[in-house]
C-alpha cells in the first residue's frame, strides 16, 4: 500500500485504501489554523495580484525587517524560504556527507533531505506514549554528530520540551561542535512563550526554523524563515536559488504578521477545544498524545496497526493522517488536526460509532 508522505491531497489516501474519493471530505490530516487565513489578507488580496507581473525582492528586505523587529534580532540573522521545507533542504545540502542525528518521531523531511544529500543519518527514538526528552542519554551521542534535528513543539505528537532540557542540549552541542536545529513550525499555537529564538544571538551552534504557513493558513503560498548566526545564514543562502520566495508570499507574510488578533483567536480556541475533545476521546477509550498544539496522536488501544480505523473514517468522509512514515510509530497511531467545532463533532460521532461496533 503506497501512502502519501504528508497530509493533504486526500485523493492519494483514498487510492491507497482502494476507496472512491467522495465529492466532499473533512480533511483532518492538514494541521493548519482552523480559522483559515486572516481576514486582513482576504481584504487586501485584490491589491496584491498585480505583484505577479514583476520579480520579487530577492532579499525580502521588508519582511525580514518586520520579523527582525518582532524577534529582536538583527536582519542578518534571518533567511526567508519557500516554506520551511526549502530551508530544511538547504541546511541538508550544507550538511552533505556529515553525521546527522534526528529525534524521532518527527517530520519526515529532515530524514528525506539529509539522505538525499548523502548524510550519515541516525535516529534517537523517544519512548512511545511518553516522548520525554532524555537529554542525559542523548548527550552521549552528540560527540560523534555534526548536527541534531529536533522538532518543538513536536510533529506529530504535539509534545513540548522544557527550557531546561533544551538549554542542556544546546550546551552539549556547543561542547561537541554539533549544530542544534530546532524546528518551531508550530510554536505560535502555544499561548505561553516556548521559543528558543532568544538564544540565537548567544550561540553559533543554534538554528531555528519557522513556518508562516501553519498559523496563517497560507500553505499554498509557501513561506518560512530560519534564524541563525549571520555567517551561517549567509552560507545556507548560497544553496538557495534566486527569487526563492514569490512576491505574493512576501507581501502576504507582512500582512499576516501584523494581525496579532488572528493568532490570539486561534490560540484561545485551540486550547479550549483541545480540552473538550480530549475529555470526550479519553472517555470513549482512545489513547492520546499529550499535545499542546492544534493536532494530536490518537490510537485505539485494542488495535496494533490502525488501518481498520483509518478505513472506517475514510468511509465516513473523514481523512486522518497515517503514521507509517514516522519511525517509531509505524502505523500504531493516527494524527488528527483540531478543526472547527462542527467538524470536530462529526469526528467524535464517527469515533463513538466505531467504539459501538
Amino acid at each position: 500500500m503506497k501512502l502519501p508522505l504528508h497530509g493533504s491531497n486526500p485523493q492519494y489516501v483514498y487510492e491507497a485504501f482502494n476507496l472512491p474519493l467522495p465529492e466532499e471530505v473533512l480533511d483532518f490530516s492538514v494541521n493548519l489554523n482552523p480559522f483559515g487565513s486572516p481576514y486582513t489578507l482576504h481584504a487586501q488580496w485584490d491589491r496584491l495580484f498585480p505583484l505577479v507581473e514583476d520579480y520579487p525582492d530577492p532579499d525580502g528586505t521588508s519582511l525580514r525587517s518586520l520579523i527582525a523587529r518582532e524577534v529582536n534580532l538583527p536582519v542578518a540573522s534571518f533567511l526567508l524560504g519557500n516554506g520551511g521545507a526549502e530551508l530544511i533542504s538547504c541546511i541538508a545540502h550544507m550538511l552533505s556527507g556529515k553525521r546527522v542525528l534526528i529525534v524521532q518521531p518527527t517530520f519526515s523531511e529532515y530524514d528525506k533531505m539529509c539522505r538525499a544529500h548523502g548524510c550519515d543519518v541516525s535516529y534517537i527514538h523517544l519512548t512511545e506514549g511518553v516522548w520525554k526528552l532524555d537529554v542525559s542519554t542523548m548527550i552521549d551521542q552528540l560527540e560523534h554528530a555534526d548536527a541534531l534535528f529536533l522538532c518543538h513543539p513536536n510533529n506529530p505528537t504535539g509534545v513540548l520540551y522544557s527550557h531546561h532540557e533544551l538549554s542542556k542540549l544546546l550546551n552539549a552541542c556547543e561542547k561537541y561542535n554539533c549544530l542544534l536545529i530546532i524546528d518551531e513550525a508550530f510554536y505560535d499555537f502555544v499561548p505561553k512563550n516556548i521559543t528558543f529564538a532568544h538564544e540565537v544571538s548567544k550561540s553559533k551552534h543554534l538554528v531555528i526554523i519557522r513556518s508562516l504557513t501553519k498559523m496563517y493558513a497560507i500553505a499554498g503560498l509557501r513561506l518560512g524563515y530560519m534564524l541563525a548566526d549571520p555567517k551561517l545564514i549567509k552560507y545556507v543562502q548560497s544553496f538557495q536559488p534566486e527569487w526563492s520566495v514569490n512576491a505574493l508570499a512576501l507581501e502576504a507574510g507582512q500582512i499576516c504578521m501584523r494581525d496579532q488578533s488572528h493568532v490570539n483567536k486561534a490560540q484561545s480556541y485551540i486550547t479550549t477545544e483541545r480540552k473538550r475533545l480530549f475529555r470526550q476521546l479519553k472517555h470513549l477509550g482512545f489513547t492520546l498524545s499529550n499535545s499542546y498544539v492544534n493536532y494530536y496522536l490518537l490510537r485505539d488501544p485494542t488495535l496494533n496497526k490502525q488501518d481498520s480505523l483509518i478505513y472506517w473514517l475514510l468511509e465516513r468522509r473523514i481523512v486522518p493522517r497515517h503514521t507509517y512514515n514516522f519511525p517509531g510509530l509505524d502505523g500504531r497511531w493516527i494524527r488528527l488536526a483540531i478543526k472547527r467545532q462542527i467538524d470536530n463533532d462529526m469526528l467524535l460521532e464517527a469515533l463513538r460509532q466505531w467504539k459501538e461496533i
